[in-house]
């Protein structure tokens, strides 16, 4: 059974009232805390495991002298910091706002994911220097226990894929899944140059391969750098088209219009809107509150929800819009309202206000 809460706000302005909306089904947030709890202890499971042998690996690859085993390394401690963050995400968003952090601690994830951006790319730069220093000194590998060492991190990689398989139910678990299949191809990459050093003796093969590694920790960092900073940058998130978001309140009966829609994510798992709503009439406003708390949940998965109700009849003047609504953020000067996206300007429902 779905429920709405709802909070007027004093600064809002004459005539109006702004409210925010919360809508969500009891049954289903306690199925899914449940499913939840599951899947963070799966995730800390994984940490841990893949944790543990990263350094293992570290010390077979300054043992045996390989870099491709280094490379797999700082691999491997990429995949656990990108586990940790899951988890560590998962563990913040429960806890509770404060007067001093009214969003609570959700945007800890993110920072804690810009750090690590930037640590892997010091990784895979110092990894570089070193492959393109033993392309013109080789230096011996011993060939039998790198293939050991990567056989061995290719079957924890396997186990934790398969784990993290079964819980896919947010972002922060397919993002986990997808650096763990990344790390599978660092272990085949670390056996190859193992297996070839040892039947064939080419040691260049090593510091090539630990080159290709390299990509892969780089490309998975740069992905999570630009999604860090598009958050950061309060942009709309990409699973999410705000063109659909518009027209789905739209849709909801006695609202009029749309203007003023913002949407960003707190973190990778708590998403925010705002928008001014204009209604027929302020008698209904509990109902459409309630519908677009439950649209916009149901469909979009977004909870936190500011919505400011706005009487048609204010903005009419002989059945045109003489004075259209405008928001700061998203119309700053009337030049640029040509130029700006449709579900940033004023949206209306069709023959809602006849000519």
């Amino acid at each position: 059974m779905a429920h709405t809460h709802h909070q007027a706000h004093d600064h809002a302005a004459p005539g109006q009232h702004e409210t925010h909306a919360h809508a969500h089904d009891v049954d289903h947030h306690r199925h899914h805390r449940d499913h939840k709890g599951g899947g963070d202890r799966t995730l800390l499971w994984a940490l841990l495991l893949i944790a543990s042998f990263a350094i293992v690996e570290a010390l077979g690859g300054w043992f045996t002298g390989s870099l491709a085993l280094l490379g797999d390394a700082g691999h491997m401690i990429s995949d656990a910091a990108a586990l940790g963050l899951a988890w560590l995400g998962s563990w913040i968003a429960r806890k509770p706002a404060s007067q001093r952090h009214s969003y609570g601690l959700v945007r800890a994830e993110v920072m804690v994911a810009l750090i690590n951006g930037l640590l892997m790319l010091a990784v895979v730069i110092a990894i570089v220097v070193e492959a393109l220093h033993r392309l013109e000194h080789p230096q011996a590998v011993q060939g039998i226990e790198v293939m050991l060492i990567a056989a061995l991190g290719l079957i924890v990689n396997i186990v934790v894929a398969r784990q993290l398989h079964q819980h896919q139910d947010s972002l922060n678990h397919r993002a986990a899944l997808l650096h763990v299949l990344g790390d599978l191809l660092g272990s085949i990459a670390a056996l190859a140059a193992g297996a070839i050093i040892y039947f064939t003796g080419w040691l260049a093969i090593d510091p090539i391969l630990s080159l290709f590694i390299c990509a892969l920790i780089l490309i998975s960092t740069l992905r999570l750098l630009r999604e860090v900073l598009h958050v950061l940058m309060e942009g709309v998130p990409h699973h999410i088209n705000m063109g659909e978001v518009s027209a789905a309140i739209i849709s909801v009966p006695q609202v009029q219009a749309l203007h003023s829609v913002h949407i960003w994510a707190l973190s990778s798992e708590v998403t925010a809107l705002s928008a001014h709503v204009v209604v027929e009439d302020m008698q209904h406003w509990q109902q459409v509150l309630t519908a677009c708390g439950h649209v916009l949940h149901s469909r979009f998965g977004i909870d936190h929800i500011t919505l400011q109700p706005e009487l048609a009849g204010a903005h009419a003047h002989g059945g045109h819009l003489h004075d259209e609504p405008t928001c700061w953020l998203t119309q700053p000067a009337s030049a640029q309202q040509a130029d700006m996206p449709l579900t940033q300007q004023s949206s209306h429902k069709p023959g809602a206000h006849k000519h």
